[in-house]
């Protein structure tokens, strides 16, 4: 059980208040990690806080430099972070107010730079302190949205692309001080989500948070040393690695560059659909939940 306790590691958990960030609570205090918990003010906080025996409040609006060095301050340090507050402004694109992109890109991507710009500086200047690799965990919070291009969804669709790619950005850039760094894209039943996926069952919910913990868990743990960099996407039983975007095609110039005359040459060949679809999709991540990933008992 080594490898896979959290005894004596700080976790800071935003969105903590309730869905999937309190259950991931739950589950790294589980773990034995002493937790920070960030939400908006509210009685959500104070819940989670009463379930977890080592745990502080830390309220505040994550898209503020202040509440991130809060954060940082609450156990006087950080070895994992969990990056989970979000907000919904659902609207086509065509529609969309400036306040509900800003907002929306604001709490998800701006909320997600503040945590992980002012933890990796944390990180960073302890692993030059002490001439090694520090242990340091990112978990940031992603969604299939990124993936579907969700019609209805261009902000948040946009700011989860951008968390992949913040994500990314920071694997390669502090990996040599011990950073590791991942993205989920979960599916969860949450207050948040409760107009796409309806009432849950009579029954156990497949969709309930608490089944995206344990993958959140594991990879903030020492067992998760070796994996950065990667994309999952959790939900009931599945845990699938998402691979990189793959080149469907390439072409070639005749000459030193194209003309007009030669793209339209070829590329009028590849691109026939009428009316056309968009390409750059990926649609695999739908049918998971009906795929079998290994046995099941």
């Amino acid at each position: 059980m080594g490898s896979l306790s959290l005894h004596g590691k700080i976790a800071v958990v935003t969105g903590a208040g309730q869905g999937l960030g309190a259950a991931e609570a739950v589950a790294l205090a589980a773990a034995g990690a002493r937790v920070v918990l960030n939400d908006l003010p509210g009685p959500g906080l104070d819940e989670v806080a009463a379930r977890i025996p080592e745990a502080v409040v830390c309220p505040g609006d994550i898209a503020e430099w202040s509440t991130g060095q809060a954060l940082l301050r609450a156990w006087d340090g950080i070895d994992i972070l969990v990056n989970n507050a979000g907000v919904l402004r659902d609207r086509m694109i065509f529609s969309m107010s400036e306040q509900e992109w800003d907002t929306v890109i604001r709490v998800h991507l701006r909320g997600h730079f503040v945590t992980t710009r002012l933890a990796t500086a944390y990180w960073r200047a302890r692993s030059k302190a002490i001439g090694g690799p520090v242990y340091a965990r990112i978990v940031n919070t992603a969604s299939e949205a990124y993936l579907l291009g969700s019609a209805g969804q261009a902000n948040y669709a946009a700011a989860k692309g951008g968390i992949v790619a913040l994500t990314l950005a920071t694997a390669r850039g502090c990996g040599r001080f011990g950073v590791r760094a991942n993205a989920i894209c979960p599916r969860a039943r949450t207050a948040m989500t409760s107009s796409l996926m309806g009432a849950a069952p009579d029954g156990p919910d497949p969709l309930a948070p608490g089944r995206v913990a344990p993958l959140v868990t594991y990879l903030a743990g020492p067992a998760g040393e070796r994996i950065t960099g990667e994309v999952f996407v959790a939900h009931g039983d599945v845990v699938a690695v998402l691979g990189p975007p793959t080149v469907r095609a390439a072409f070639h110039a005749a000459g030193e560059q194209w003309t007009l005359e030669e793209l339209d040459e070829t590329l009028s060949k590849v691109f026939t659909a009428d009316p056309p679809q968009p390409g750059y999709l990926c649609e695999q991540t739908l049918p998971l939940a009906d795929a079998t990933f290994g046995e099941r008992p």
